[in-house]
């Protein structure tokens, strides 16, 4: 079944539509729920629909509209949320099998923040379980199943916001939420042909969401576009008094008259390394593009073990969050046979281990500070490859390289960062280049990522309609 063709507009778009009467958020909302219900069931991209919620918030939204009382660019919007995020109307089963029936009476602050502007919450997505904190290798390691590629359905959408990366990729809906600890924002979205945007570390109050790594853990939205990603943004964003790592720092979505030209980018020695050559070709011509609006230089990175002191925080803080359903045995229940053992191991992370861990953390933070001080964004392949067949398996140890040269050293440092799709490459997949910046530096992210597709129009297709 197609989807409604008004899916597939921007945020912007659809507004503009619904100011003048064109289509309606009981209509939007509809269309949505019934997309989901078909092609999304066949991404394995849903939890939980939730028609009574958002056929009740849509309504809401039209009376209101009808009146004028106007909540802003995200009002009538239908939106889906990752299944880590409380949501009173469905349960909240984190992807995994032990918590298919955990339910709770409260919505997270991002969910109450997107209701107060308006927009209409229509599902739960599909997600990798517990976040892929247990150390998944298993393309289907959710209760729901694998997560399907738009582009190719048997191909795998990414992980861990699988479920969101697909649906918006699908043109199911606008925009999902999404989480981030170590690439599950960034992942989904290159694979995905979307974009994608990893706040600053404590931007986005996490109060309501499944903690995985406590101090990686971030929420970001998975939109059409970086415009749509700074709309997104802008509602969820600021600080919470419910989560106490969320930071009093302003954030201004990105004006018609932002900033244009003259920035500074860098890209990494060495980038080519290890990524497919269809990649390559786009990454260089998404550099040539960028040449338009300033400068390309290449940085020399500092050699530091940022993805190994990352994965050693994961596993410790991971054990520690997950101990119950590890002691009592749940975790014999999850579906991938590799977080029915890993854990164990990683409950017995020496302490001293995960200290210095820490400690590198903090050297990786003073050092890409310095480094990013100097640019406004270090560009590079947003994953080394496209989207690997769901036929094969994630032997990191073979891949080492499926993310950008800053991936690791950048969730370490609570860097954000922005993926944007570039082209084509491997059997016809997406492929993305992504923008990280300085902490704090969103707004001018989303100023370049936005004249970067301003110039192009990669973010513009979508998928075959008859896939």
């Amino acid at each position: 079944m197609a989807s409604d063709p008004l899916l597939g507009l921007s945020i912007g778009e659809l507004g503009t539509k619904l100011r003048s009467g064109e289509t309606t958020p009981t209509a939007l909302a509809r269309a949505a729920i019934d997309a989901l219900d078909s092609t999304g069931r066949e991404l394995n991209a849903v939890a939980t629909i939730m028609e009574e919620r958002g056929m009740r918030e849509a309504q809401r939204a039209e009376d209101e509209l009808a009146t004028g009382h106007d909540r802003g660019p995200l009002h009538g919007i239908p939106w889906g949320a990752k299944d880590l995020l409380a949501a009173v109307g469905a349960p909240t089963t984190w992807g995994a099998t032990p918590f298919r029936d955990q339910v709770f009476d409260f919505d997270a602050t991002v969910v109450k923040r997107l209701e107060q502007a308006g927009a209409v919450l229509v599902a739960k997505f599909a997600m990798v379980e517990l976040a892929g904190g247990m150390g998944y290798e298993e393309l289907d390691a959710a209760w729901t199943g694998p997560g399907r590629n738009p582009w190719d359905h048997e191909s795998w959408a990414g992980g861990s916001s699988s479920g969101s990366g697909a649906a918006v990729g699908a043109r199911l809906l606008p925009f999902a939420i999404g989480s981030e600890t170590f690439g599950s924002i960034i992942t989904p979205a290159s694979y995905c042909g979307i974009s994608g945007l990893r706040p600053t570390y404590g931007r986005v109050s996490r109060y309501g969401a499944m903690a995985l790594s406590w101090t990686l853990d971030k929420l970001g939205p998975l939109c059409r576009s970086a415009e749509d990603c700074g709309l997104v943004l802008d509602a969820i964003a600021g600080p919470d008094e419910n989560d106490p790592t969320s930071v009093q720092r302003t954030f201004q979505h990105p004006s018609p008259d932002a900033r244009r030209d003259g920035f500074r980018f860098a890209i990494p020695a060495g980038w080519e390394q290890g990524t497919e050559a269809g990649i390559v070709d786009n990454i260089r011509e998404s550099l040539n593009t960028l040449r338009e609006i300033g400068t390309v230089e290449e940085v020399t990175l500092p050699d530091m073990p940022a993805p190994q002191a990352a994965r050693i925080i994961i596993a410790a803080e991971g054990a520690s969050a997950f101990e119950d359903i590890i002691e009592d045995g749940r975790v014999m229940q999850l579906r991938a046979p590799s977080c029915r053992v890993k854990p164990h191991v990683y409950a017995t992370i020496p302490a001293r281990d995960y200290l210095r861990a820490m400690r590198v953390r903090r050297h990786v933070s003073v050092a890409y500070d310095r480094i990013t001080a100097e640019y406004d964004a270090i560009v590079g392949p947003t994953t080394g490859n496209v989207s690997p067949l769901l036929t094969t398996g994630l032997d990191r140890s073979s891949r080492p390289t499926t993310s950008a040269p800053i991936g690791a050293p950048g969730n370490l440092a609570g860097l954000p960062a922005i993926a944007v799709p570039n082209g084509f490459g491997d059997r016809g997949m997406p492929t993305s280049l992504q923008f990280t910046g300085r902490t704090w530096t969103e707004s001018r992210l989303l100023a370049i990522a936005n004249e970067y597709q301003a110039r192009t129009e990669h973010h513009m297709a979508a998928p075959p309609a008859d896939m």
